[in-house]
């Protein structure tokens, strides 16, 4: 027994030795690779904090990891949209910025609309089309892409006066417009290769959207409106994912789903809007958040109505089933719920709000998906109470 406790204690003592020397080669470099010189007073405040920090072995080798990660470029695992873009090349990160693919939510706002309206076009106790659902998800991609740069390209000199947006690449001056626009035209020609796969009327009411696209970014000028112009640009998919499927538009189908997806664009950007609605002020910029000020949560109220009639009409005239009007009280609760809690001078409330509509969106999605599957056993039970007994 002693033997054994004798050989665990030398054992203990050899691996704090090598974990305190790792500690103090990592304090050592720090103290090495800073840039210029060190006064007595910065020395002394160091071995202050070696005193402090070495009776803590735990706090000093966090530091050596962190130096690990920066000498040999270890890094954590992470899948975040933000972390992929800052582990790319240097020379392509601003490309990617200015795609906003490190904020990922705004190319879910663009597909959503797409998903519902494949969802719906799906042939009763049928999942959607896994394929057009790849092909949007892809085009929404390569779309929101380009519409950042084209918005960006007109914005320039706008957003180096706002401190959020002062940072993006055309602002900062990392990226040229020449830059941009050649960008712009590699975006566009994937994105028209992603529409040349569907049929004929859908080439065709797809490249009717793009006079929205290269639009929208001048109405922020122009009108207090320039919320419905988005919803207008980002909700076509509402179109074009039911002719995708279908070969062409059903109206009955597809004008009230697109006109749901405009209002809660209205909804969800208004509310984005107030983020910016001090600086849009001195830069001469308009918007609904400026428009309906402290009436705003009337507004939103009014716009969630109108959503959720669009979808009701859109579901009987699909002749959607139980789970997706169960699911559509779901999104009514949530929109409410937005609407109650928003603080509209709170910029952070406003973020975390606006970014709440993607689970929505899903909810919604999920919906479609059920109600479509309960069709099947709709008329499974049909066909059985007709059958002859």
């Amino acid at each position: 027994m002693l033997p054994a406790q004798l050989t665990c204690r030398l054992t203990l003592n050899a691996l704090r030795r090598t974990h305190l020397g790792a500690c103090l080669h990592s304090l050592s470099s720090c103290f090495i690779h800073t840039d210029g010189g060190r006064t007595r007073h910065d020395l002394h405040n160091d071995s202050t904090l070696t005193r402090r920090v070495f009776p803590k072995q735990s706090v000093i080798c966090p530091m050596h990891r962190l130096y690990e990660t920066q000498q040999y470029g270890r890094r954590s695992f992470s899948l975040s949209a933000a972390t992929i873009v800052n582990s790319a090349p240097a020379l392509v990160q601003p490309y990617l910025r200015l795609m906003r693919l490190d904020k990922p939510i705004g190319t879910w706002l663009l597909y959503l609309p797409c998903t519902w309206s494949i969802a719906l076009a799906a042939d009763p106790g049928c999942l959607p089309h896994l394929g057009m659902l790849t092909l949007f998800g892809t085009g929404a991609l390569l779309m929101r892409g380009a519409g950042c740069t084209i918005n960006d390209m007109w914005d320039k000199d706008f957003d180096q006066k706002v401190a959020r947006t002062a940072t993006r690449p055309i602002a900062s001056g990392e990226i040229s417009r020449m830059q941009a626009l050649v960008f712009l035209g590699g975006q566009l020609s994937l994105a028209l290769g992603v529409l040349l796969c569907l049929n004929y009327y859908s080439i065709a009411l797809g490249a009717a959207s793009l006079s929205l696209v290269f639009t929208y970014p001048l109405m922020k000028r122009i009108t207090y409106w320039p919320q419905f112009v988005l919803g207008l640009t980002f909700n076509w998919g509402a179109l074009l994912g039911w002719s995708a499927v279908k070969g062409s538009c059903d109206w009955s189908v597809c004008l009230p789903l697109y006109f749901s997806g405009v209002m809660w664009t209205l909804i969800y950007d208004t509310i984005y809007a107030h983020q910016d609605k001090e600086d849009d002020v001195k830069v001469g910029v308009k918007s609904t958040a400026l428009r309906f000020q402290e009436q705003t949560k009337t507004w939103l109220s009014g716009f969630t109505v109108a959503m959720m009639s669009g979808l009701v009409a859109a579901g009987v005239s699909a002749e959607q089933t139980l789970p997706y009007y169960a699911v559509l009280s779901a999104v009514a609760i949530h929109l409410t719920h937005q609407i109650y809690t928003l603080d509209i001078n709170k910029p952070e409330d406003c973020w975390k709000t606006f970014v709440s509509n993607r689970n929505l969106g899903l909810l919604l999605f999920l919906g479609i998906v059920a109600g479509n599957l309960w069709k099947e056993r709709q008329e499974t039970l049909l066909q059985n109470e007709e059958a002859p007994r």
